[in-house]
């Protein structure tokens, strides 16, 4: 029996009915997911920022099916992901907005950084121990993060200001990009991003995979773009935002229907 089909308020909720009944008969499909505030709650502590409680059981069950290519793609360096999904496993990952990437085998790869970017990077840790942030920062592969959750807008300002006075000239290379996302801002190697793993991932699928990208964060948009006119895209937040997805879904309940949704369909 198929769950329940799932209701939006938006009037594009057509092209997700649409999507399901091509899903159904496609010979193949891959499932795109990011993780922080898609499969997973925003925490605090963020090695405690696991799945919602139905989430892996029904990735479980996808995966087994082999009928659909389930890939996490995430602002996270990949073994954190892959360490928080535990113990599920056969699952891809891409790290770090693409620059990793974890096979369902294991295999691990990590695309190279030039060095005049890394000596870019270099500078901008410098930039944040010198305005005190090394706490809040995280340090991943081609990118340092600041997270401000759980901090007011007058504490953000002051930390942010002696930052910024670093990051803003590096920023302003070609080589770096800055990111601003949920509480928080990156900086980090320009490519490979979110919308580069999207595109690798649909030149491997073939023409006939359906595929779908659901994402809640603006680092998502890289992948939105990516994707769209392609398969489904999907934004999934408690609140909307303007942004290039074709669908909203309200997380948990509407995104766990989604993932049963699809489930029933590659049945």
């Amino acid at each position: 029996m198929r769950s329940r089909e799932i209701e939006s308020s938006l009037p594009q909720s057509a092209a997700l009915a649409n999507f399901w009944d091509r899903l159904e008969f496609a010979p193949s499909s891959a499932l795109l997911l990011d993780y922080d505030g898609t499969l997973a709650p925003f925490r605090l502590e963020r090695d405690r920022a696991y799945p919602y409680p139905e989430v892996v059981p029904i990735l479980e069950q996808i995966v087994d099916r082999s009928k659909t290519r389930v890939v996490i793609v995430s602002g996270r360096p990949a073994g954190e992901v892959r360490d928080l999904l535990s113990p599920l496993n056969k699952l891809e990952m891409w790290g770090a907005h693409g620059l990793e990437r974890i096979s369902a085998e294991g295999n691990y790869q990590q695309a190279a950084i030039p060095w005049n970017t890394l000596e870019l990077l270099s500078q901008a840790r410098e930039c944040v121990m010198k305005a005190n942030l090394t706490p809040i920062a995280e340090i991943k592969p081609g990118g340092i993060a600041i997270h401000w959750r759980g901090m007011s807008r007058d504490e953000v300002e002051s930390l942010e200001k002696p930052l910024m006075e670093g990051w803003e000239g590096l920023a302003r290379c070609p080589e770096l990009k800055l990111l601003r996302f949920e509480s928080g801002i990156e900086l980090r190697v320009a490519r490979p991003d979110k919308g580069d793993a999207v595109a690798s991932i649909v030149n491997e699928s073939g023409r006939a995979a359906e595929i779908a990208y659901l994402g809640d964060d603006l680092t998502d948009e890289d992948s939105f773009r990516a994707l769209n006119g392609r398969g489904i895209t999907v934004l999934v937040r408690p609140e909307y935002r303007e942004t290039a997805a074709q669908v909203w879904l309200r997380p948990p309940g509407e995104l766990i229907d989604f993932l049963l949704q699809w489930l029933n369909r590659i049945q």
